[in-house]
């Protein structure tokens, strides 16, 4: 936990209470020290940068969390319109083909 909150330029009682706030849960070594993810590293330092523009703990932790929801929505949103458009052009190459056969309708209004 030293080495973590002096890689972030914090204390072990910040990270101690963004995890008190279940933003991040390090694991734990056989030895019990708190051991955190680059993720996590990544996420305290978020709150960090909150808390430090005068934000409370709690409030920044949920920030972060709601920045993290709203990536991953993104990302998401992101995978579901590039699968869209990929199934809009196999049938419109499918339907390109038949357009041209039978009576077209509008074609034969002026």
């Amino acid at each position: 936990m030293g080495r973590a909150a002096e890689m972030l330029g914090t204390t072990p009682s910040f990270l101690r209470a963004i995890g008190e706030a279940r933003l991040i849960t390090p694991l734990r070594s056989e030895g019990g020290h708190r051991r955190y993810s680059r993720y996590q590293l990544r996420v305290a330092a978020r709150a960090r940068e909150l808390v430090d523009g005068g934000m409370a703990v709690d409030a920044a932790c949920r920030i972060v969390i709601l920045e993290d929801q709203l990536e991953e929505a993104q990302r998401i949103n992101a995978e579901y319109r590039r699968a869209a458009a990929t199934e809009a052009g196999n049938q419109d190459g499918d339907a390109g083909g038949g357009a041209d056969e039978g009576g077209g309708g509008a074609q034969d209004t002026p």
